[in-house]
Parts: structure tokens; C-alpha cells; sequence
């Protein structure tokens, strides 16, 4: 069932798409991380935005 409240896309973008990933083992960080919380390297990259939600 697609979503198409524009306030629910924008909680749920922000919840699902707002994330750090680690270069070196792919962990998942919160959006202000400096450092992987799994193996602690700082090559943090953007989550990908591409795509849809479903």
C-alpha cells in the first residue's frame, strides 16, 4: 500500500534514508556519527537516496 501523506514521506525519509554508512564494514551510523560504531573507521559515506519507498 504506497504512502502519499507528504508529512508521513518526510517522517519516513528522515527515519529510513538519514544515515551514515561505513566504507570499511557497511554499519549502519546515526546522521551526526563521526566514527563507525562497529570497527570505529572514519570513512563514513551518505546512504544512498535513490529508489522508492514502498
Amino acid at each position: 500500500m504506497p504512502v502519499t501523506d507528504p508529512e508521513l514521506i518526510a517522517i519516513v525519509e528522515k527515519r529510513v534514508l538519514n544515515k551514515l554508512v561505513c566504507r570499511k564494514c557497511g554499519a549502519l551510523n546515526p546522521p551526526g556519527a563521526t566514527k563507525c560504531r562497529r570497527c570505529g573507521s572514519k570513512n563514513l559515506r551518505p546512504k544512498k537516496k535513490g529508489g522508492k519507498l514502498k
